[in-house]
């Protein structure tokens, strides 16, 4: 069906030392490894910082980065560690 949204949206977005961390409206949150964007991996830290959140994934303009939700569900996701309180 056109216009019918699958994936859930993202809410944030965060970094770490070597992963990409996205937040989902379900609660969810995938980590993958920023080594899988080459150009996230090369982009400083502001220029990882300066993205926006659509529908169906997140945009780097200045890095000409687009990652797609559908894609990080697919077959490769991780939930983030606990964290202590």
């Amino acid at each position: 069906m056109a216009g019918t949204h699958i994936s859930p949206e993202p809410t944030d977005v965060r970094f770490d030392e070597d992963s990409i961390w996205v937040s989902l409206e379900d609660g969810r949150t995938i980590g993958v490894p920023i080594a899988w964007f080459p150009r996230l991996l090369k982009g400083t830290q502001a220029e990882r910082q300066d993205f926006f959140l659509s529908p169906g994934g997140i945009h780097w303009e200045g890095l000409d980065e687009d990652i797609a939700i559908a894609t990080l569900l697919a077959d490769r996701w991780e939930t983030a560690p606990a964290r202590a309180a």
